[in-house]
């Protein structure tokens, strides 16, 4: 794949709790240069990088319920109401793993279906967090995802453990279907490792690395989490 064709599939994230505004006013304009999908912020930012993004075709993202995913469904709601009322086009939503491990499936399902129905036309990625799940509940939580209305379904937040795996993008796949699409997110931060996700069936990359893909400058080293 050419770097263009790389670049429109890179979310380009900065999800530290550090971040000020100066460095998502650089993040976004590094996004508009390279022409990435979107930019991927904290729900804080999200009016500023609307602005800053306003007329590129680089779209905004952002998060709910992030990183653990445990808030109540009415909160996660409420957040994904307000960023997209605020110019996110994209939310990257935590699973209530907790529920997904404990086997109460039918309120994973709501929890997601709340923030599908509230983000009205945004498109929502929802984050399983692959690093605590089994096979098993990787396979149901994708299962869930399809159900809910969601476009796609990501691996990782990139504050757990463990970051995508070329196993666990193959395996999301596989259950997936055309149904929904994969999002590979923590620890892709090179070419190499950008493209073997997209091998495996990835169809969006979540990384603060993504000059270092697109221009061949090899591993971005550690970024914020992605």
């Amino acid at each position: 794949m050419t770097p263009k064709e790389i670049a429109a599939m890179i979310d380009h994230t900065l999800l530290k709790a550090d971040a000020v505004p100066e460095q998502i006013r650089k993040l976004c304009a590094e996004a508009k240069e390279y022409n990435f999908a979107s930019v991927c912020i904290n729900p804080c930012y999200v009016s500023l990088a609307a602005d800053e993004l306003a007329g590129s075709g680089v779209k905004v993202c952002t998060v709910i319920g992030f990183p653990l995913g445990a808030a109540t469904s009415q909160i996660k709601a409420e957040e994904a109401m307000l960023a997209v009322e605020q110019g996110a086009a994209e939310v990257d939503m935590v699973m209530n793993i907790g529920a997904l491990k404990a086997g109460d499936y039918a309120l994973v399902e709501s929890d997601i279906r709340s923030v599908v129905r509230s983000a009205g036309r945004a498109l929502v990625k929802v984050i399983i967090e692959t690093f605590y799940l089994t096979d098993e509940e990787k396979i149901k939580a994708t299962e869930i995802v399809a159900n809910s209305g969601a476009a796609f379904v990501k691996t990782s937040t990139g504050f757990a453990g463990g970051g995508a795996t070329v196993e666990d993008v193959r395996l999301m796949k596989e259950t997936a279907g055309t149904l929904l699409q994969v999002k590979a997110a923590g620890g892709v931060r090179s070419y190499e490792d950008a493209m073997a996700m997209i091998e495996a069936g990835a169809a969006r990359i979540g990384t603060s690395g993504g000059i270092a893909i697109v221009s061949g400058g090899g591993n971005a080293g550690p970024g914020s989490g992605y």
